[in-house]
């Protein structure tokens, strides 16, 4: 069982990793549009991105929390 939750806790982690750098780059795009003053279309998008990478960063948060405890719960039956 852990052959198999130690590799998903570590792609869990990485996509942890992957959601937060690309949601403070869009972050990052937004304040720079903003400052600009480019179009209200391209900071929604950016806005939109955000949101969204924020959402998939606390669903593999959740996730990776999930494998942790069964591995916790594995390791306490030997």
């Amino acid at each position: 069982m852990r052959q198999v939750l130690v590799p998903l806790l570590i792609v869990l982690m990485v996509l942890t990793v992957w959601s937060l750098v690309r949601g403070i780059m869009a972050f990052a795009r937004t304040v720079r549009r903003d400052g600009s003053g480019e179009g209200a279309e391209g900071l929604r998008d950016m806005h939109l991105l955000q949101n969204r990478m924020m959402m998939n960063r606390i669903k593999f948060q959740g996730l990776a929390i999930a494998v942790v405890i069964l591995l916790l719960m594995v390791a306490g039956k030997h």
